[in-house]
């Protein structure tokens, strides 16, 4: 009998068909991917095996754990089993978790919660799970807060918590889509081996198919809320049958084609850095010696031409963020120049000098403001100006269309659109002024498979057609790749390599960049090894 079975489940929110007659199982130390576009059910399915579903939810079907029926429980059965026998990881670890409350006592909480310690004996419980997820007392001393640590480190402490009391089956929805490929290489290591420790089962969702073809035993393919292909990870990566899996997994591997005629003019410099210091405040250890500064941005040197798109790749906190920042005038450098068009960037530039260079964030849900229109947020640059061109509404209306989108979507707001489109509309945003220059900050990395690959085309289509310049900053290697023309790699603040991105892709030499491309999850490689295995 297997852990976890799923039979004929289908659940709806009031009207709407979520899932329809979904069938999944999962075995003790196995893992199983669950592989699909956002709104295909991936995570509805799992909040239903959890039963923290939003009210108005009806379900139908069966959910078994280890033979139980979970649909028959009440919340307050529930809530005995959540942690106990299922734990769950959440996307984003700083949303999961308390910034008010120490990683000891948000670990500890869930081993009082069920009453199976006392309070000394919880603490030492948290201190050993803590260390199981490599997180030694010693370096992260239990009473750190979130915020004192990376993003990898507090993805750790979401899995401590979701493990503490070593349930039968964990859940991880989406644990590695906002990391660095070393950190999400790690992170992926550590989820493998507390499978194989614990003989738990794992079901991990993810839109990621390199990393299921990696680590799943068995994987499931979601679309609108049904499983339309299922199996052994090798035989369903080999001998895909239905159109929607070949679609995402021709995706995965996209590279836009660029223009026959496209241009790039390296002696037209639109960004020029040279020499970049960026110093901040350090900790004070002593009351009478002065704190000594740490240095996220060293001596950086580098330029972009017209119509150039260079990619800036490494690992969080290697000082990409800090630098982009200084080049958009936002943080005050120590030493060096930035100029862009030939005029110094500082924190007091010129309207006119800043309306050459926007920047498209990672969250565009985060960087709107929910109460206006499209029509208003798209035109914003226009407010921040301070200067209203009489055919504002016809310059949205083109920028939009530019994008892919339509005149009538002015009159919507945000939250009517999916996550590409809500992309779209804040590629327009950054093209409302017409600029020469945009920074892509973690553009498409919290994006699909299928919607990132619509989302490169468009970018290479309008650089190739308006002749722009990108700076795209990007974890995810594969992008940078399919999109750039040079390649900066950084690493502590420095560029330790630079090149046309093919060169450096294919001939690494430096030893971190060869470290970089060797934690990136890779397909075909994944599935090679797969088959090696086998024979």
């Amino acid at each position: 009998m297997s852990l976890l079975t799923i039979k004929d489940l289908s659940l709806k929110i009031g009207d709407a068909e979520i899932l329809e007659d979904v069938d999944l199982s999962v075995d003790a130390g196995e893992i199983l991917g669950i592989i699909g576009e956002s709104g295909s059910g991936k995570s509805m399915t799992a909040l239903s095996i959890m039963q923290l579903l939003p009210s108005g939810s009806t379900s139908a079907g069966s959910i078994r754990l280890d033979g139980e029926e979970l649909l028959d429980r009440n919340e307050k059965q529930m809530c005995a089993l959540r942690g106990n026998d299922i734990g769950m990881i959440f996307q984003e670890p700083m949303t999961a978790l308390n910034p008010v409350k120490t990683i000891g006592d948000q670990v500890a909480e869930t081993i009082l919660i069920h009453g199976s310690a006392s309070r000394g004996e919880a603490r030492e419980i948290a201190q050993q799970t803590l260390e199981r997820v490599e997180l030694p007392a010693d370096k992260f001393p239990m009473g750190r807060y979130p915020h004192e640590l990376s993003g990898g480190q507090r993805q750790r402490v979401v899995i401590a918590m979701a493990i503490a009391l070593r349930p039968r089956l964990l859940i991880a929805d989406e644990p590695t889509t906002a990391l660095d490929v070393t950190t999400q290489a790690q992170i992926l290591t550590l989820l493998k081996k507390l499978v194989d420790e614990d003989g738990m089962g794992l079901i991990l969702i993810t839109h990621d198919l390199a990393v299921v073809a990696d680590l799943a035993d068995h994987i499931a393919i979601m679309q609108k809320g049904v499983v339309v292909e299922a199996g052994e990870t090798l035989s369903v990566f080999r001998h895909m049958q239905h159109p929607y899996s070949k679609t995402l997994f021709s995706a995965s591997n996209h590279v836009p084609k660029r223009a026959a005629n496209r241009t790039i003019d390296r002696d037209d410099i639109v960004l020029r850095v040279n020499g970049v210091v960026r110093d901040y405040p350090g900790q004070r250890v002593s009351l009478f010696k002065k704190p000594e500064a740490f240095r996220a941005v060293d001596n950086v040197s580098f330029s972009i031409g017209r119509g150039e798109n260079v990619g800036l790749v490494g690992e969080s906190g290697c000082g990409k963020s800090t630098l982009t920042r200084s080049i958009l005038g936002l943080n005050p450098i120590q030493g060096g120049e930035i100029d862009l068009f030939g005029q110094p960037v500082n924190t007091d530039m010129p309207n006119s000098l800043r309306a050459g260079i926007q920047v498209v964030f990672q969250d565009p849900y985060g960087s709107f403001n929910p109460r206006w229109k499209v029509d208003r947020l798209v035109s914003e640059p226009f407010y921040l100006m301070g200067s209203f061109p009489k055919d504002t509404h016809q310059r949205v209306a083109k920028a939009l269309v530019e994008v892919g989108m339509e005149e009538a979507d002015m009159d919507k707001y945000i939250h009517e659109f999916s996550g590409g489109q809500r992309q779209r509309i804040a590629i327009a945003r950054a093209l409302i002024l017409e600029p020469d220059l945009i920074v892509l900050d973690e553009a498409v990395s919290a994006l699909d498979v299928s919607i990132r690959a619509q989302i490169l085309d468009l970018l290479a289509e309008l650089s190739d057609r308006l002749g722009l310049s990108y700076l795209f900053i990007s974890h995810d290697l594969g992008v940078v790749r399919a999109i750039t023309d040079r390649v900066l790699v950084m690493r502590d603040g420095v560029i330790v390599e630079e090149g046309d991105s093919q060169d450096v892709f294919n001939n690494p030499q430096h030893e971190y960049t060869k470290a970089l491309l060797g934690a990136a999850p890779d397909i075909e490689q994944a599935l090679a090894a797969r088959e090696s295995a086998k024979n």
